[in-house]
């Protein structure tokens, strides 16, 4: 088994990507829709000032997404501001007309008729897909990997949604998808993009840019005027283009130094960029890491060129690292809030921890320009959602640390 963190520093910096869609001005709207909903309010962003102290940093500050709308996740950020683009388009209205309410009303419904809203997912993505589709009084279809936790295929059909699990990996889902859309006239939602299937995947990321943009108003009331450093797990890098892309338009030439973490059995971003020729790199292959949310083989072509022209370094780690994050997030020193954060919300936290105390990473540690004045913003994307293999790792130790 593979143990070793991998890292590469990004050397083609400076590109011309367009971030222009996650600017304030378009993050504001999306925002408003968000905060239209009954379940709307922003989700924490903890303080761990004796985590910092410990680590040797000015301030570590983990926005904890376990909190958001009940659905212990980020991911309907994305789906259900996505969705709603899609039906104010079909309704030839602007978005920032119309409100969760109006969207979800029956007049809606019966204007617009029945729709199937179709996606792949390893569970988080799916469930919000579902749940939006659901109040949307619509269908959805969901397809999960081989391997997908049986808890969280549960939570989906909860929602309402017919879902199943597939002998294939998540790439193989997201064809599978498109292929039932294209035969049966349903509407992808998915979170990834390739050509000719751009508008709602630029769609999702905006909607993430509300986790952002309220992470970025909660860190000014803490008094810090912007993280010096900004740590974001990808997977086929969706989030992570969204939080990359908000930062560098708000903060031009001067945004924070960007830190993209990854699972081993499942790190495109940190393949294409190691490869360095600018082209996006695939996985292919069974992906059994315990990051389920991570496990992607083939980056969001859109994700990919933001990443690569705005993102200083790029980690490749075993899943040992997010196991000590969420011990880490869990059980926390006196003073500092708790926080349950799943398998793919705890690597950034499990990454940082070994950045700043094992001196095998202190070439890494070095080119970052982590030091006793960094701020770092994490971002805690889950928590438990499948409660039983949290457990697994918390209470009884699995995947221990090297």
């Amino acid at each position: 088994m593979e143990t070793k963190i991998k890292w590469v520093a990004n050397t083609r910096l400076g590109g011309k990507a367009s971030t222009h869609f996650l600017s304030q001005q378009e993050i504001e709207k999306v925002k408003k829709f968000h905060q239209s909903f009954p379940e709307y309010s922003r989700t924490p962003l903890r303080n761990l000032s004796n985590l910092a102290k410990y680590l040797g940093v000015a301030g570590v500050y983990v926005k904890d997404e376990s909190y958001r709308f009940g659905l212990n996740a980020f991911k309907v950020l994305g789906g259900s501001f996505a969705m709603a683009k899609y039906l104010a388009q079909r309704l030839g209205k602007d978005i920032a007309d119309l409100d969760y309410a109006t969207l979800t009303s029956d007049a809606v419904r019966a204007q617009l008729g029945e729709i199937t809203f179709v996606t792949a997912t390893d569970g988080n993505h799916g469930r919000g897909v579902a749940w939006t589709a659901n109040r949307l009084k619509q269908k959805s279809v969901v397809f999960m990997p081989k391997g997908s936790s049986l808890t969280r295929l549960e939570n989906i059909r909860a929602e309402g949604a017919e879902a199943s699990i597939i002998d294939g990996n998540y790439d193989e889902a997201v064809r599978l998808a498109a292929e039932n859309a294209e035969k049966y006239g349903w509407v992808v939602v998915q979170d990834t993009a390739w050509d000719g299937y751009e508008e709602i995947p630029a769609w999702i990321m905006q909607g993430y840019g509300t986790m952002a943009a309220e992470a970025d108003e909660q860190l000014a009331e803490y008094g810090v005027a912007q993280p010096t450093h900004v740590f974001s797990q990808a997977g086929v890098g969706s989030l992570a283009g969204a939080v990359q892309g908000y930062f560098a338009e708000k903060y031009g030439a001067d945004y924070p130094t960007t830190v993209i973490v990854e699972p081993d059995l499942a790190d495109c971003l940190y393949k294409s960029v190691l490869a360095n020729d600018g082209k996006p790199h695939a996985v292919t292959g069974d992906m059994p890491t315990i990051m389920a949310g991570l496990a992607c083989g083939e980056p969001n072509t859109i994700s990919w060129e933001i990443l690569r022209d705005y993102s200083h370094m790029f980690f490749s780690c075993p899943d040992w690292v997010a196991a000590k994050g969420m011990r880490l997030l869990g059980n926390p020193l006196a003073g500092d809030d708790k926080i349950i954060s799943g398998e793919s919300g705890a690597v950034p936290a499990g990454l940082l921890a070994q950045l700043l105390l094992c001196p095998c990473l202190a070439e890494a540690k070095a080119k970052l320009g982590l030091n006793e004045k960094s701020q770092v913003l994490l971002i805690s994307t889950e928590g438990d959602t499948d409660p039983d293999k949290y457990r697994s790792i918390v209470w009884d130790g699995e995947y221990p640390s090297f």
